[in-house]
């Protein structure tokens, strides 16, 4: 048996799998659910947005209602998953693998996915369940199980079982590992092969340290990574912000032929997709839904600890996410990359961190590499703290409050292990727990979408009298 073979193998296998998933099957669920929800709702939760942050900033915050974080916590720790390397290095994957074209898709799955957080997140409040030590939960596999009965409750199981494996922080550990690895470690010829690159085991050392950094959080439980979120997101997003905003301003001559260029390639795909518009708009889907992750169950994990009893509230601050997290960071990535030519010029090795590193180091001489390193390493940790929470809750909901403390370990070993595997497998192998996520959260939220709105048209009623 030829063994050098099986790793070729089981990356082909995965990325067949991959692009099938995120086909026609996902097209249609996600951008066709999220439709649904749009229309549906008649666009009211758009309509309310500054309502929505008028309850983020804790204007109706009571803290007799259940939960165990108040709303900016619940967004934070929801935006410490999704402001991740999905923001930094899935941006750069869409337009090498897309071309510029996938960032219209990605702005359209956003529009579609403010719609679908607000009736995900308004169920996690709806249908809490209570775990085994009788603390109220929520999230996909609690509102299957409440809303839709018993009966269902192998489709929750299903979300767990995925969710498992879906929310560990493989890209994260991946592309840290690579940046830092490019930025220190080879320049110094620190743990290097003799190939020039750094060994495995150089890799497996730094993954170590990361979750060694995680595990002193994560074992706080929500509340204390929630309160880490609340201090670390905001920052990060300023700091990041103002690094993009002063090479956009810098290249201010070649933003609106960026902006040209997404659209027109859009809708034809000669980019870099060769003419194949299918593989462009497939890109754009599933990019977005890693960076969002609207559709996807994990943000209602998240907004499902909330300390609120009105389910309409926490479904408002939930869909400020994707405009947050697509509409303005990713559109930001995508136009340094785009606007400083990187990606022009970039090979086939230069993919994901490493390419946004390389636009931060064109468009910012004196230091911009190192600017994006701390940009990285909070939008890493972030995403590794919050997707901890995921993970665990998954787990206990399978297997009970026992199987906690191996749960963090078994998530601190995927940190180590992924710093060292290739990032196009990480890459397709996390495409395809998600979407596997996504089926049983989509389905359950379509079900279930006419008691939303009945509790939205009451909301919205008494809001209207009030004022």
């Amino acid at each position: 048996m030829d063994t050098a073979a099986d790793p070729l193998n089981l990356a082909k296998v995965l990325q067949k799998t991959s692009d099938w998933l995120w086909g026609m099957p996902l097209l249609y669920l996600l951008i066709g659910g999220g439709l649904f929800f749009s229309f549906y709702s008649r666009f009211t939760p758009i309509l309310y947005l500054w309502h929505g942050i008028q309850i983020l900033r804790g204007k109706y915050n009571n803290p007799d209602d259940p939960g165990e974080i108040n709303h900016f916590q619940a967004l934070c720790s929801a935006l410490s998953a999704t402001e991740g390397m999905g923001n930094i290095a899935g941006v750069a994957v869409a337009i090498t693998s897309g071309g510029p074209g996938a960032l219209f898709w990605m702005w359209v799955c956003a529009l579609v996915g403010m719609a679908t957080k607000f009736f995900t997140c308004s169920l996690a409040i709806m249908y809490r369940g209570t775990d085994h030590a009788g603390k109220a939960q929520g999230g996909p596999m609690y509102f299957i199980v409440e809303g839709l009965g018993k009966r269902w409750k192998p489709l929750a199981l299903a979300f767990c079982f995925f969710g498992m494996f879906g929310c560990l922080p493989l890209v994260q550990s991946n592309q840290l590992t690579a940046i830092v690895g490019d930025m220190f470690f080879i320049p110094n010829e620190w743990l290097t092969d003799e190939a020039g690159t750094v060994a495995p085991l150089g890799k497996a050392m730094f993954g170590l340290v990361m979750a060694v950094c995680v595990g002193s959080v994560i074992l706080g439980g929500i509340i204390r990574i929630g309160k880490v979120a609340s201090r670390l997101v905001p920052f990060m997003v300023l700091l990041y912000a103002a690094c993009a905003i002063f090479i956009l301003i810098t290249h201010i001559q070649n933003v609106p032929a960026a902006l040209g260029l997404i659209l027109s390639d859009a809708f034809s795909g000669e980019a870099v997709a060769g003419g194949a518009l299918g593989a462009v708009i497939s890109t754009g889907v599933r990019r977005a839904a890693f960076s969002n992750e609207a559709g996807m169950g994990t943000e209602a994990m998240a907004h499902g600890a909330a300390k609120t009893s009105e389910p309409i509230r926490e479904g408002l601050v939930a869909m400020l996410g994707p405009m947050i997290d697509t509409l303005i960071v990713c559109t930001i990535t995508g136009l340094i990359i785009l606007s400083t030519g990187v990606w022009k010029e970039a090979g086939d090795d230069v993919n994901g961190a490493l390419l946004t590193a390389s636009a931060f180091s064109q468009g910012i001489p004196f230091g911009g590499s190192y600017l994006l390193l701390i940009c990285v390493l909070c939008f890493s940790f972030s995403s590794m703290i919050g997707f901890s929470y995921y993970v665990t809750k998954c787990g206990i909901f399978l297997f009970g409050p026992g199987a906690r403390i191996p749960l963090i370990f078994f998530y601190l070993i995927g940190i180590v292990v992924s710093a060292v595997i290739e990032l196009g497998d990480v890459i397709n192998f996390l495409d395809i727990m998600f979407g596997m996520m996504a089926i049983p959260t989509m389905l359950s939220a379509l079900l279930l979408s006419p008691r939303v709105m009945g509790r939205a048209r009451e909301y919205f009623a008494a809001l209207g009298q009030a004022r």
